[in-house]
């Protein structure tokens, strides 16, 4: 984007006759930034012009199955002076709004959209292959805006694991319609287990832990298959995989990279790896808080190693 922005900033500052506000030249960005309007024509046609139409003020132009426009019902009866005192009107109560509210006006703007550093945002965005983490559709298409899962204002961190890359109208979307009590899943994550053998190592026996991050940690497997084989945990006191929260999920899977990092960087035999969970019982779990399993793999360390994981059930595996 220093493309379009650096040479737009030059434009805003040469029309200002060699000195332009910060504002100006954010306005001049804004003016290009194509997503921004789209986001807008959403809400044009998603909420304000929905709610006018319905009330009879105004109506849509259609062309097809396309609305293109919105049009006042009779504005071609108005004088120019009904015209005039009619946007007069109209500034009027925006300006008692806004000196009646300020700021607050905008606060869910900023909230979601608070500042974040370069890197970060470029770490979401390469995570998410630059799609929408929701609806998949592709940065080209839509602009992607980095979404804070927990929200800022209901203690959700910049953390990498509680960032998502949603397209303009998905986190428009998740904003109006999401009522989740976001104080309970904040309070979740410090839910710990007196007589979990997981729990202990993150009240009692830290030394065991090699890497963690915010809601995760790595410990190497008393019971190794092979050599610094690691078990990947979250924090939290969780039954298995698939009752994790979404952060979880982000924080395991930036761990397992770590991890694998870590350890082809100590071990140069390490050729390969296996991933894998089991969850339930009869999936041959012994520990009931999820944690999985990153067992790192060498050439001629079995006989015959195809199939993988598919050995989970021994006839199964050679196919």
């Amino acid at each position: 984007m220093s493309h379009v922005y650096q040479p737009a900033m030059l434009i805003a500052i040469l029309e200002n006759k060699g000195a332009a506000s910060v504002t100006d030249i954010a306005k001049k960005l804004l003016s290009l930034d194509i997503s921004q309007v789209e986001y807008y024509q959403q809400i044009t046609k998603n909420m304000v012009g929905r709610v006018l139409t319905n009330h009879k003020i105004t109506e849509k132009q259609v062309e097809g199955a396309k609305i293109k426009g919105y049009g006042i019902v009779g504005a071609s009866d108005l004088s120019d002076e009904e015209t005039l005192s009619l946007i007069a009107l109209c500034q009027a109560k925006i300006n008692e709004y806004v000196a009646k509210r300020g700021d607050q006006i905008w606060q869910h703007r900023r909230r979601s959209i608070g500042h974040i550093p370069g890197t970060l945002r470029y770490e979401v965005l390469k995570r998410a292959k630059s799609r929408c983490e929701l609806c998949g559709v592709s940065a080209d298409l839509k602009g992607l805006e980095v979404d804070h899962i927990v929200p800022r204002n209901h203690g959700g961190t910049d953390d990498l694991s509680n960032l998502q890359a949603l397209c303009y109208r998905c986190n428009a979307m998740k904003r109006d319609l999401d009522d989740t009590d976001f104080r309970d899943i904040l309070e979740s994550y410090l839910e710990r287990a007196k007589d979990c053998l997981f729990c202990e190592i993150t009240m009692k026996n830290k030394r065991r832990i090699v890497i963690e991050n915010e809601l995760c940690y790595a410990i190497r497997d008393q019971f190794p298959v092979t050599n610094l084989h690691t078990l990947l945990i979250p924090k939290r006191h969780v039954a298995d995989y698939f009752s994790l929260h979404q952060p979880e999920i982000n924080a395991l899977h930036s761990l397992a990279n770590t991890a694998r990092e870590s350890i082809l960087a100590s071990d140069s035999s390490v050729t390969g790896f296996n991933l894998g969970v089991n969850s339930g019982q009869d999936a041959g779990q012994t520990i009931f808080h999820c944690h999985v399993h990153l067992i790192p793999r060498r050439k001629g360390d079995i006989d015959n190693p195809r199939g993988g994981v598919r050995g989970v059930i021994p006839d199964k595996r050679i196919y």
